[in-house]
């Protein structure tokens, strides 16, 4: 079935988890928030939890209508669907301690699960779907992440270095990543509040004083403890904050989480892209349902070195992040004033401005997208987009086979 069109207006769904900030997503998207409310994640994409409308008619009834005309015969046969989902975040508070299960491993969980009766929306559901969720995330803002464990040296390091923590110092260096990320997850809580206890009491004052910086551990503990704990209970997430590598992203600049790396977003606003999944397994920082044997089975117990993308020039205007995944890519366009990329849809592409003003062609077809606008292409269509004003455009897509 021909369709009629190959470019559409696209019309994301806001999502306002307690963590989001008030101001970012209102403000990139022209809206008012009257109401106060958190805004945390923008969708652009196809998802039961909040899908994009296309022209104002759902994306999935658009891609289902046709789904080889919109996503191209590679995509088309390859997923069968919009193989990822699209965001813009805006984290004000901390989110969860978290990784994701690899592709088999979601197929072999979400099938136990729905065999033992578990609803899909119970709150001691680990698995939501059958998919992995490798996720890349481009700062739109100074970010702040944890990213994987650190290496042994830096580990040993703040392991001696925090007296509180001094005693796990032996639980590394005899059983490792995974005998320390073991013991402070199985440790009964009042253990737990027994070696935080002290640490929270001496450096809480000094985050309320502002004496920490971003750049510490300290700052983010803190602000966890104030943040999560309830009543006498000190949050088992914190060792995580110590444990993990402490990552400051500046603007422009990437890093892709794959399955097994534990990860968590601390502060700032980025674009996001990933294979379109909702299988979150947390280790703590959060009121959601944590489940630590789940945990445990699918957390990369190793070194991490953070990898922070640069991306590739693939032409004067576009910076491509490249990942090893095969749902998705991100790519970042810069234009000067009356200046004009083009690029060729390789399967359905999304576009929004986070900066200026474009008109985006195919063609005949045009529409005039600023700030906080957004559109869709289908595959096939060759996208010219023009500057009105120095703009910043990011482009969605997925990576396609060469035939």
């Amino acid at each position: 079935m021909a369709l009629e069109k190959k470019l559409y207006p696209l019309t994301g769904k806001v999502q306002h988890y307690t963590w989001g900030g008030y101001e970012y997503i209102p403000a990139l998207l022209d809206i008012s928030n009257e109401e106060n409310k958190p805004y945390a994640e923008y969708w652009m994409g196809v998802h039961p939890l909040g899908s994009a409308d296309a022209d104002g008619k759902p994306l999935g009834q658009l891609v289902d209508k046709d789904k080889t005309a919109v996503l191209g015969s590679y995509i088309a046969g390859k997923f069968g669907c919009l193989p990822y989902l699209f965001k813009i975040l805006d984290v004000r508070d901390m989110l969860s301690i978290q990784v994701h299960p690899s592709k088999a491993a979601a197929e072999k969980e979400f099938a136990r699960e729905n065999a033992a009766g578990i609803p899909l929306d119970a709150p001691n559901r680990s698995y939501k779907d059958e998919n992995h969720k490798p996720e890349l995330m481009a700062a739109l803002s100074d970010f702040w992440l944890l990213h994987g464990f650190k290496p042994k040296e830096k580990m040993t390091t703040v392991l001696s270095r925090v007296p509180e923590l001094e005693p796990l110092l032996e639980v590394f260096e005899e059983d490792g990543y995974k005998g320390l990320y073991q013991y402070v997850m199985d440790i009964p809580q009042e253990e737990v509040n027994e070696m935080l206890q002290p640490l929270i009491d001496r450096i809480t004052p000094l985050y309320e004083e502002g004496r920490l910086t971003r750049y510490k551990e300290d700052f983010w503990a803190a602000r966890a403890a104030l943040t999560f704990n309830k009543g006498e209970d000190i949050d088992r997430g914190i060792f995580s904050i110590y444990f993990f590598n402490l990552v400051n992203i500046k603007k422009g600049d990437a890093i892709f989480q794959d399955a097994g790396v534990p990860h968590a977003y601390l502060e700032g606003q980025n674009a996001e892209i990933m294979a379109n999944s909702d299988n979150v397994l947390r280790g703590g920082l959060t009121s959601k349902h944590v489940d630590a044997d789940e945990l445990m089975k699918h957390i990369r117990f190793e070194e991490t070195v953070p990898q922070i993308l640069k991306g590739d020039k693939d032409s004067r205007f576009e910076t491509v992040f490249r990942t090893p995944a095969a749902e998705f890519q991100l790519s970042r366009i810069d234009l000067a004033g009356d200046e004009t990329a083009s690029v060729q849809a390789q399967t359905a592409e999304i576009f929004i401005v986070t900066s200026g003003q474009v008109r985006i062609s195919t063609g005949a077809e045009k529409l005039k997208l600023s700030t906080g606008e957004s559109a869709l292409v289908i595959a096939g269509a060759s996208v010219n987009i023009k500057a009105g004003e120095e703009s910043v455009i990011y482009r969605a897509t997925a990576p396609v086979a060469e035939s």
